[in-house]
């Protein structure tokens, strides 16, 4: 075994040696021959007799009184070991059982939740204190205290980095919450003392530190990845937030340019669990791109009826659903009001709604000519505000809130926990994408085809586009669209030309361009006719005349 010696800072010159002879005449003749052995000819001292014949009854490896020889009263540190140990002691069966019982009953892990349950007015960890006693004689049966000594050294390292790390942190994010009533805390000496804590430990014992760094991670990947549904306050979120504000800030300063457009989106959803399929398309081309918020215009009517936790629900069934996108709800007396409030103010800084998407409105024929106006003076303000606008329609519509037995404008658990699974959520395998892309608005009418295209499940469609032509020029005007596409990157390869546009409409199908003086009736009927008899969800985009595709050698 290599020979060690361990300081003590009793005072600043002492030290113990691994063996010594326990004769003061060796120290005070000290290192006279030169040919000394062991770690003692460094400090003076010459063992070397006692350490060749292995009779040394002194020093660290052959007494376990030698704290107690040089301290200036043996049983003191009798009893400060007892203390020490006692304190130890009742932390791991007493605070380490209540701590993991609120663990247990956070439902972080699986299979722990049988410890959860408490005794008594105090609710008293009592299947914990069983499990911490088991631990502790499991430790104890190894026999080997240097291996249970590493062992605990290091897990207790560990907690103290930890607790460090977590006030330097809280301090970092500067985050209201964080009030140290210690005069002298600093947050340098917090983060000093954890970095001192996790070098300690690879100097005690490596492989212990390896092992119990290792099994920390692994605790905090699974945590991250499961993500539980539990708020400590922690200072991670005072840290996301001081990054989201910072980012935002900075943003602010920058100005827009079409290399950097995204497609962000504010959707008059109503509550999100009744139009599903909305929420489904948005997101399949928003999600870990851009901007997505649902709106819900609330009526005045309506808002004694909804619940006062309809919020939370609704959020908590978007994130169910895996949907990444911001709620916001909003009270007005009519849907045009509501919406052009929320096109004012929805957003911060650069994160802003640049696309208004509704659904259409299906039941236009049995709606009130009031409610027919307020639709379409929605969409003219959306153009107003300078928004781009997206309408989908379905053949089976978007309301789901027949499917439920509550009121279309009441929330109730049940609606919460059904998850309705749409169109948009399945897998599209090798199917067709048609754009009819009439008039150049910027390229929205493009790029939404192309995000979609770059989600797992539309990946595999391929994309038509159809432009209006002549038949003189038509195969020109093909070529011009071919290497229009090619300049924008988009891999779309088959184009068509249509080239009756300019023929009389037939009973069933073509349609007028509508007019800035015609009714909301007659507005509506062009849509309706434009996209009835399709099975398959149609889209109406405009975009508001800003380029959203960049060249090559923009």
């Amino acid at each position: 075994m290599v020979e060690k010696y361990i300081p003590l800072y009793l005072s600043p010159a002492s030290c113990v040696v691994r063996d010594a002879s326990g004769n003061i005449g060796d120290i005070l003749t000290g290192n006279l021959t030169g040919d000394c052995v062991g770690l003692g000819c460094n400090f003076g001292g010459n063992f070397t007799e006692c350490i060749v014949s292995q009779s040394c009854q002194y020093g660290l490896a052959n007494t376990t009184k030698t704290l107690g020889q040089l301290s200036g009263w043996y049983y003191l540190i009798t009893a400060g070991v007892f203390a020490a140990s006692l304190s130890s002691a009742l932390g791991f069966l007493v605070s380490a059982p209540k701590i993991f019982q609120c663990l247990c009953k956070d439902k972080i892990y699986p299979y722990i939740g049988v410890f959860a349950k408490g005794y008594g007015k105090n609710d008293e960890p009592l299947r914990a204190y069983i499990l911490c006693f088991i631990i502790a004689v499991a430790f104890i049966l190894i026999g080997e205290l240097n291996t249970i000594a590493a062992l605990n050294s290091n897990l207790f390292m560990c907690s103290y980095s930890l607790i460090n790390f977590s006030c330097f942190h809280a301090s970092f994010t500067n985050s209201p919450g964080w009030r140290p009533e210690f005069h002298y805390y600093s947050k340098w000496i917090a983060l000093f003392g954890a970095v001192v804590a996790v070098v300690l430990m690879f100097l005690f014992t490596w492989w212990a530190a390896l092992f119990t760094i290792s099994v920390l991670i692994l605790l905090c990947l699974y945590i991250n990845y499961n993500k539980p549904n539990v708020n400590w306050g922690s200072s991670v979120q005072a840290g996301s937030y001081n990054m989201a504000l910072s980012a935002s800030v900075a943003l602010s300063g920058v100005e827009d340019h079409v290399k950097n457009f995204r497609p962000q989106c504010l959707v008059l959803t109503g509550p999100p669990t009744q139009r599903p399929a909305l929420v489904d398309f948005v997101d399949s081309f928003t999600k870990h791109t851009s901007l997505m918020i649902c709106g819900d215009i609330i009526m005045d009517k309506d808002r004694r009826t909804r619940p006062q936790e309809a919020t939370d629900r609704l959020v908590k069934w978007m994130n169910e659903r895996k949907v990444r996108s911001f709620y916001s709800p909003f009270t007005a007396d009519s849907l045009r009001v509501g919406a052009r409030h929320l096109l004012q103010a929805s957003g911060l800084g650069k994160l802003k709604p640049n696309i208004l998407v509704l659904g259409f409105k299906s039941n236009w024929r049995d709606s009130s000519p009031e409610s027919i106006e307020d639709y379409i003076k929605t969409i003219n303000d959306t153009f107003d505000t300078n928004y781009s606008l997206c309408i989908l329609r379905m053949m089976e519509g978007l309301d789901v809130s027949d499917q439920f037995d509550f009121e279309a404008d009441n929330i109730s658990d049940k609606g919460d926990s059904d998850q309705i699974k749409t169109v948009f959520q399945n897998d599209q395998g090798k199917k067709t994408i048609d754009v009819y892309w009439i008039a150049d608005d910027g390229g929205l009418t493009l790029l939404v085809p192309y995000l979609l295209t770059k989600r797992k499940r539309w990946s595999r469609c391929k994309v038509r586009v159809f432009i209006v032509g002549d038949e003189q020029n038509m195969e020109e005007s093909r070529n011009e669209m071919l290497a229009l596409l090619k300049r924008f990157r988009l891999d779309f390869n088959e184009v068509t030309v249509m080239t009756d546009s300019e023929k009389r409409p037939q009973a069933k199908k073509s349609l007028p361009v509508p007019h800035s003086d015609c009714t909301s009736a007659l507005y509506m009927a062009w849509l309706d006719t434009l996209t009835c008899g399709l099975h398959c969800p149609v889209v109406l985009i405009r975009g508001n005349q800003e380029d959203v595709l960049t060249f090559y050698c923009q």
